[in-house]
């Protein structure tokens, strides 16, 4: 039911707020993002990288529709703006197999966005009554605006279910998701449905968009080369969203082909995993492509491509994004900024059991180059490397795969 014409007075307080909800500080929105993807129910979006990101997307998009809708004409109501990266989020939610409940993930962010606007209102003024109907007004208004986006999210959801249950692709996910939740699907059934072995070793892989319009075709092109036959080995890949694909193969993937169609998409991103044998494994490898495609999100990299057994150890020490940063800053001092060469000189020595020539063969450099950074690294450690080497190496590790700067 549409609510009363606000004031002039009112009018002009809310066009002020809104001008100011259009540039809030970058904390706000890092407190809505938080919230959005905390809880239970929302973890499975957390956890997925590119549904992540894309819905922080979408809640700047919201506050910035109601807030430039209310700079223009302040107080009426806002026509729900569902453009096509909020109906990409949609339906890339039924392909990961949610509901609608997903999207209750708006609602916890119209609760925060509401606390922000009335810090917003009260700054504006602290007249009573002024204040009774600009929060009365904005309530309604911002209750009405979240509505709207999520009936048509709603209704965009049950459309795409009802697609996706035609076809070959819908049988493939449903499979998948038996198999992945260990539900009581027989081997031979599972095979037969997917035309893929799974008596057999499995290396898996998870290609992703990490930008914010996905690129189908670029995205297709890196997992067709993950999935092509080596040897006649068979692969599988099926779609798990607009600009996802989780790809699985019974043939170890030519790094070398992956990484050349990775470095020509920059926003691409490849996450992999295995061997690992038997239905079991094919479960196992397809988890750990998942750990990996999360650590590169989690840390920002800027790599294009990871593989679980070079960053099993970085995935768990990052788990806790604040402390393990907190964990590097303290074990590295300051070794954290140094340049690459210096770092990775480090890194190298303690891998190599702390034994210089073989470090120095390894880097191609000469020992007594070796001994000299060594010796600049020991000046700005906290401790003596010799103290702690382990600590200093999945530090080192750490900054290696995390966002440079």
């Amino acid at each position: 039911m549409p609510w009363p014409t606000p004031s002039p007075r009112v009018q002009e307080l809310i066009r002020q707020g809104a001008g100011i909800a259009l540039n809030v500080p970058e904390e706000w929105m890092a407190d809505l993002d938080t919230v959005t993807l905390s809880g239970a129910a929302r973890s499975r979006i957390a956890d997925d990288p590119a549904l992540a990101e894309a819905t922080r997307r979408t809640n700047r998009a919201n506050l910035l529709t109601w807030a430039a809708a209310n700079v223009r004409a302040p107080g009426e109501p806002v026509v729900a703006q569902v453009d096509d990266a909020q109906i990409g989020v949609a339906r890339d939610m039924v392909r990961r197999g949610l509901d609608e409940a997903a999207l209750d993930a708006y609602r916890a962010g119209q609760s925060v966005a509401w606390r922000y606007w009335m810090k917003i209102a009260f700054a504006l003024t602290r007249d009573p009554a002024e204040l009774e109907e600009l929060l009365d007004v904005t309530s309604q208004s911002i209750s009405a605006f979240v509505d709207d986006v999520v009936t048509a999210l709603a209704t965009r959801m049950r459309s795409e279910r009802a697609e996706l249950t035609r076809g070959s692709q819908a049988e493939r996910r449903e499979v998948i998701a038996l198999l992945l939740d260990g539900a009581p699907i027989t081997r031979e059934r599972a095979e037969s449905r997917l035309g893929y072995a799974l008596e057999r070793t499995h290396h898996a892989a998870v290609v992703w968009s990490k930008g914010p319009d996905p690129d189908v075709t670029t995205v297709d092109h890196v997992a067709e080369v993950l999935a092509r036959p080596t040897g006649g080995a068979p692969s599988l890949m099926v779609s798990a969203g607009s600009g996802t694909r989780w790809v699985w193969s019974q043939a170890a993937p030519d790094l070398a082909a992956v990484e050349a169609a990775a470095d020509a998409a920059p926003d691409v991103r490849v996450a992999l995993a295995g061997p690992a044998h038997g239905v079991t494994g094919f479960r196992r490898a397809h988890l750990d492509a998942l750990t990996a495609q999360r650590m590169l999100a989690r840390l920002g990299s800027h790599r294009r491509v990871a593989h679980y057994d070079a960053i099993a150890l970085v995935a768990l020490a990052t788990e806790d994004s604040e402390r393990a940063a907190r964990f590097v800053s303290r074990t590295l001092g300051g070794l954290e900024h140094a340049d690459d060469t210096l770092r990775e000189t480090v890194l190298t020595y303690v891998r190599s059991q702390s034994n210089a020539t073989r470090a120095a063969e390894s880097l191609y450099t000469h020992r007594n180059t070796l001994l000299r950074r060594l010796e600049r690294a020991e000046d700005v450690l906290p401790r003596p490397l010799a103290d702690n080497p382990i600590d200093v190496a999945v530090a080192l590790d750490i900054v290696r795969w995390r966002a440079r700067g």
